[in-house]
């Protein structure tokens, strides 16, 4: 495939295939998104003591081998003098958001490797699009306006998630987001299960469901940035080798092509 030119039928059908099997093969990772609890009300416990029981608890092969792995000591820590229990909440909410967007970054750059995304368009979907174009130089070729709407819609669904009756600092539930639907005229849809298609299920599958979602989140954030690293350093993840187009910018910097702070 390395020796083949991108712009060949050959490549674009062989890279097409590849990531396609790879998609199919992890899409039944991605149904495993944990369910909202029932109440929003739900106290949390959050000592040390409570993370260990947690980890060991994770029937699957980390959570019966490793266990719990703190290599740092985060949960000895005390962020912003919340207290320790505070910070373990702030610590494991964070791990399952950044579990869910690299799940969907995971997905997306294969979905945008496919012929049916960074292929031809009869409608431009945004003005400066080209065919061919990766997934990284599908992102810089978005006019500046675009990429700060994007921004301004994920500040606004951060903002709406923080509005919670017990906050996951406080006991809360680390990883729950509120029904959104009506709390302002332009929110129509929630943001999980918008169309009301998931059957409610009970107490231990929403358990099972959280422990199947961070061990998924956990896995796409190592899949996200093996993807990144091979197209910006070649030959550094060697089982992605000659899979992954060059990208020659930096994906650290998001408005590289727009403006520099720096420069």
């Amino acid at each position: 495939l390395g020796s083949q030119p991108r712009g060949s039928s050959t490549y674009s059908t062989t890279m097409a295939a590849r990531v396609l099997c790879l998609a199919l093969a992890l899409a039944p990772a991605a149904a495993f998104v944990a369910t909202q609890p029932s109440r929003a009300g739900v106290q949390v416990e959050a000592t040390k003591a409570d993370m260990k029981e947690l980890a060991e608890a994770n029937p699957d092969f980390l959570g019966s081998s490793l266990g719990l792995w703190d290599p740092l000591g985060c949960l000895s820590y005390e962020f912003w003098t919340l207290g320790n229990e505070a910070t373990i909440g702030y610590l494991r909410h964070a791990e399952i958001k950044h579990g869910r967007v690299a799940m969907a970054a995971f997905l997306g750059y294969l979905a945008q490797s496919t012929p049916l995304v960074s292929g031809p368009h009869l409608k431009l979907p945004y003005p400066g699009y080209e065919p061919g174009l990766t997934p990284p130089e599908q992102w810089d070729a978005i006019p500046l306006a675009g990429k700060l709407q994007i921004f301004t819609l994920i500040g606004m669904l951060e903002s709406y998630g923080e509005i919670l009756e017990v906050h996951y600092c406080n006991g809360g539930l680390p990883g729950y987001y509120p029904p959104i639907k009506g709390n302002r005229p332009e929110l129509w849809f929630n943001l999980y299960d918008p169309f009301g298609w998931f059957p409610e299920k009970t107490e231990e599958e929403k358990i099972r469901g959280r422990q199947v979602e961070i061990n998924n989140g956990r896995l796409a954030q190592f899949g996200i940035l093996s993807l990144l690293s091979e197209a910006t350093t070649p030959g550094s993840v060697p089982a992605l080798k000659g899979l992954i187009p060059v990208y020659e910018g930096n994906p650290m910097i998001p408005f590289e092509g727009d403006f520099s702070i720096f420069s």
